[in-house]
C-alpha cells in the first residue's frame, strides 16, 4: 500500500521490551523498508540491541519529532494492545505524526481514517485490519487443489505462527521453490502489501475469505497460511475458518517454549501436552467440513526466555514427545521444517 522504500519509524512506547510489541518486531525482521527509528522514551538514547538484546542496531528515540529529525516518512503502530483498540495516550503523538506529513501504518481494529483524515495532506494513512464490505461464503473449493497447503497452528496468542510461516516462506523461495504466503493478521498484511484480516471480518463470511486468499495462490506448488489463534484460547474463534477455507493439507504446531499455560488474561488455563494438542487439531480437521486430512509435519517452538542450553533440551524434549522435527526458527534456523516439507 506504501513504496517500500520510504523510510519509516516504528511507534513502541513502553512495549519494546514486551511482547505487546509483536508488531515492531515482526517489522524489524522481516519489512523491506529501511527503518531510522523506534520511539520508545524508556530506552532513547540506545540501539535495540542494547536495549533488549535482540539483533538491530536501530536507534531508538525518545519522540515523534526526533523521529521526524531523522527523515521518516511513516509511522507504524508497532504495539498491538490488548483488544486491538486505539488507546487515547496516543492521540498527541499520531497527531503529531500526521501534522508533520508522516503516514500512518494502523494495525488495530480502530479506524483511523476516520479519528484523524482531517490531518492528512498527501500523507496517507493505511488502516490495515479495514475488510471488504462483504465475502463470499465458503464452499469447500479449495479441497480440489493439488498442491500443498501448510497452515501454522498454535497453542496460544502470539506463539510465532507468523515468524516461522514467514521464516519457511523465505527459504522455500531461496530453494526456487513455487510458494505463496497468504496473511490473514496485520503484521502479515503490512509486510506483503496483501491479505485478509481475518479477526475484523464477520464470522459466517471468515472462511470464505481465507478461500478466496488460499485459491489467489492457486497456481503456487505449496501455500504457507499464516495462523490466528488457538483451538486453547477461549476467546479466539480463528482456527476454524482457516482449517475450512484453507482445506489445509498440513499443519506446523506453533509454540512458546517457556510457557505451560496460555497468557494473560486466561493464564488460569493450561496449555495441554503437545502430543495431545496436536491430535486435537488434526481430529478437528477431520469433523470441522474438511474435506481433507490434515496431517502435522513439525514443531515451531519459541524459545525465548530460555538460555541456548535450556532451548536445545526443550527442543528435543518436544521432537521426542511428537515424533516430529522440531526447531526455533530464529535461533536455529528453519531448515528441519524445510526438510520435511520438501519430503513430502
Amino acid at each position: 500500500m506504501l513504496d517500500p522504500n520510504q523510510p519509516l519509524c516504528i511507534y513502541m512506547e513502553g512495549a519494546l521490551d514486551h511482547d505487546s510489541g509483536k508488531m515492531g518486531f515482526g517489522l524489524m525482521r522481516f519489512s523491506k523498508h529501511p527503518i531510522v527509528c523506534i520511539i520508545d522514551s524508556k530506552y532513547q538514547g540506545k540501539t535495540v540491541r542494547e536495549a533488549v538484546g535482540l539483533p538491530y542496531d536501530i536507534p531508538v528515540v525518545a519522540s515523534v519529532d526526533e523521529a521526524v529529525s531523522k527523515k521518516a516518512e511513516i509511522m507504524v503502530l508497532g504495539i498491538a494492545p490488548s483488544g486491538g483498540r486505539f488507546p487515547d495516550s496516543w492521540e498527541k503523538p499520531v497527531s503529531n505524526a500526521l501534522k508533520n506529513g508522516l503516514s500512518l501504518i494502523n494495525g488495530l481494529h480502530d479506524n483511523l481514517n476516520a479519528r484523524f483524515g482531517h490531518l492528512l495532506n498527501s500523507n496517507r494513512i493505511w488502516d490495515v485490519r479495514k475488510p471488504k464490505p462483504s465475502y463470499p461464503i465458503a464452499t469447500g473449493k479449495t479441497a480440489k487443489l493439488s498442491n500443498k497447503r501448510i497452515l501454522m497452528i498454535g497453542t496460544d496468542m502470539a506463539a510465532g505462527k507468523m515468524t516461522a510461516g514467514l521464516e519457511l516462506y523465505a527459504a522455500l523461495q531461496q530453494k526456487g521453490t513455487n510458494v505463496g504466503f497468504v496473511p490473514t493478521g496485520q503484521i502479515g498484511i503490512t509486510l506483503m502489501g496483501n491479505g485478509i484480516p481475518l479477526d475484523a471480518i464477520k464470522v459466517d463470511q471468515a472462511a470464505g475469505a481465507v478461500e478466496a486468499a488460499v485459491m489467489a495462490e492457486s497456481d503456487k506448488d505449496i501455500i504457507i497460511i499464516e495462523g490466528q489463534g488457538s483451538l486453547a484460547h477461549p476467546g479466539s474463534t480463528a482456527t476454524l475458518p482457516l482449517i475450512r477455507g484453507s482445506q489445509a493439507t498440513h499443519f506446523i504446531l506453533c509454540h512458546k517454549a517457556a510457557y505451560n499455560h496460555l497468557r494473560y488474561p486466561v493464564s488460569h488455563i493450561s496449555i495441554p501436552p503437545l502430543d495431545e494438542f496436536i491430535k486435537l487439531n488434526e481430529s478437528v480437521a477431520r469433523v470441522t467440513g474438511s474435506l481433507t486430512t490434515a496431517k502435522t509435519i513439525g514443531v515451531a517452538l519459541n524459545t525465548v526466555g530460555l538460555n541456548e542450553k535450556e532451548a536445545i533440551a526443550k527442543i528435543q524434549d518436544v521432537a521426542t514427545l511428537t515424533g516430529l522435527p522440531t526447531t526455533d526458527v530464529i535461533r536455529f534456523g528453519v531448515g528441519p521444517l524445510v526438510d520435511a516439507l520438501l519430503a513430502l
